[in-house]
């Protein structure tokens, strides 16, 4: 255990004190804060004023444009595009929109700028032109527009989870993203963490550094403390990361005095056009019981349990990686360089793949068989577990302990594997390996 020890001390040591695990520790909070932070300081800006000259030649949309805080819309008669386009060079206007004379029949208009417009700038155009259309088109027909507006209906599910007796909202897609995000991570260390394994290990095997090393311990003892060592390098940037992403975005949020009940509701175009609520967004806010989307978002954001989250993700990316880790050891020790390497990736990288692919399949059934079984199996359940667990697993949580059960035996047989490959294939070189000649070093006693 001393040598593993040193061993282990002299992997995570070597790494944690290079340029590029210093650099990727300072930039990857701060791209994952990013996330975060970004987009809540853009919704707080406001837009770039936009000046609209508007060359209406079908007559029919002089009451159709209202202007909002920055989009401002100009109407004139009797001047051509030519003209119009003119304006742009000579005037202040940002951009001309053209409305063609047959515009019923072609459903089509044009909108000439100097500076892209915003997309919701955009948008607010064409709702206003299709609204205008729709209303025609209506009248024509003999249709109240009243109506029809007021036999719209907007169904608003609740998702509750019914368990021993309790009741407790859920939000599906918020534990899809949640889900998605912990199988993507779990997906990216393996293959990152896994990768720099089997590196070192074809980097000491080529430069036959390993040959002194092994003069003092055994070839087990140097693959695990490679293994675990390096292991212990990405959780130290795992949780390095967590502490920091989550202190920028507060910190960010601070500066922005952004609270979380502040963020706006998403509320549908056709209820916000020309400041008008439609009879189904009025009877929405008289019947509103749980507060907006957003405020539901955030509640279900507070129910979810993350300290068992990050339990389990620590837990499955240890557990997966090293499951994973013996593996790129051994591929490492058979090959004298990487380009050998590929013959042998195949197959410890297809089950990661087909967890992956596998997990959307899983969200939209994630208490079915297939979902069970593919988490309890070692080499898809780091993926697939962490996908699942979001929607929540039943209580007990059977199938989380026979998954964290399965995937320590799965790791101690892989290890296992591993160690017989690695004690032959780290002194071999100058000959081809084949899987023929691995079944054989398996074998050896």
């Amino acid at each position: 255990m001393h040598k593993i020890a040193l061993i282990i001390k002299r992997e995570y040591l070597t790494r944690v004190k290079k340029k590029s695990f210093i650099i990727m520790t300072i930039l990857g909070p701060l791209l994952m804060g990013a996330l975060f932070v970004v987009p809540i300081w853009m919704a707080t800006q406001e837009d770039e004023k936009t000046d609209v000259l508007v060359v209406d030649e079908s007559l029919l949309f002089k009451n159709s444009f209202t202007d909002k805080d920055n989009l401002k819309f100009h109407i004139v008669e009797n001047m051509s595009i030519k003209e119009a386009e003119k304006q742009l060079d000579e005037e202040f206007y940002s951009a001309v929109l053209y409305i063609p004379q047959n515009i019923i029949n072609s459903n089509g208009a044009e909108i000439i700028f100097k500076k892209q417009p915003g997309f919701n700038t955009m948008m607010f155009i064409e709702d206003a032109i299709e609204k205008e259309l729709e209303s025609m088109k209506l009248a024509e027909a003999g249709i109240d527009k009243k109506t029809l507006a007021a036999a719209k209906t907007d169904v608003k599910l609740r998702k509750s989870k019914y368990e021993s007796g309790v009741k407790e909202s859920k939000n599906t897609e918020l534990s899809m993203m949640v889900g998605m995000l912990g199988g993507v991570l779990i997906y990216f260390f393996i293959f990152l963490y896994g990768a720099q394994v089997m590196r070192g290990v074809i980097e000491e095997k080529s430069s036959r550094i390993v040959e002194v090393i092994m003069s003092s311990v055994k070839p087990f003892q140097l693959m695990m403390g490679k293994i675990i060592g390096i292991a212990m390098v990405g959780l130290t940037q795992f949780l390095l990361w967590i502490i920091l992403t989550t202190t920028i975005v507060s910190a960010a949020k601070g500066l922005l005095g952004v609270e979380k009940n502040s963020l706006p509701a998403p509320v549908p175009m056709e209820q916000t056009l020309n400041g008008q609520k439609s009879p189904m967004q009025s009877n929405l806010q008289a019947n509103q019981v749980d507060g907006d989307d957003m405020g539901e978002i955030w509640k279900s954001v507070d129910k979810i349990n993350f300290p068992l989250l990050i339990g389990v993700f620590i837990f499955y990316f240890i557990g997966g990686y090293l499951l994973y880790g013996a593996l790129f050891a051994a591929v490492g020790a058979a090959v004298d360089n990487e380009a050998d390497t590929q013959q042998f990736m195949l197959p410890i990288t297809i089950p990661l793949v087909l967890s992956f692919v596998m997990a959307q399949f899983v969200m939209n059934n994630p208490e079915g068989p297939m979902a069970f079984w593919l988490s309890i199996i070692p080499f898809t359940s780091p993926i697939i577990m962490m996908v699942r667990l979001p929607f929540g697993i039943p209580y007990p949580y059977t199938d989380l302990w026979i998954s964290m059960a399965l995937l320590v035996i799965g790791f101690i047989a892989t290890t296992w594997f591993a160690a017989k490959i690695y004690r032959t294939g780290i002194l071999m070189y100058g000959k081809k390996v084949t899987y023929k000649e691995l079944w054989k070093w398996i074998r050896y006693h």
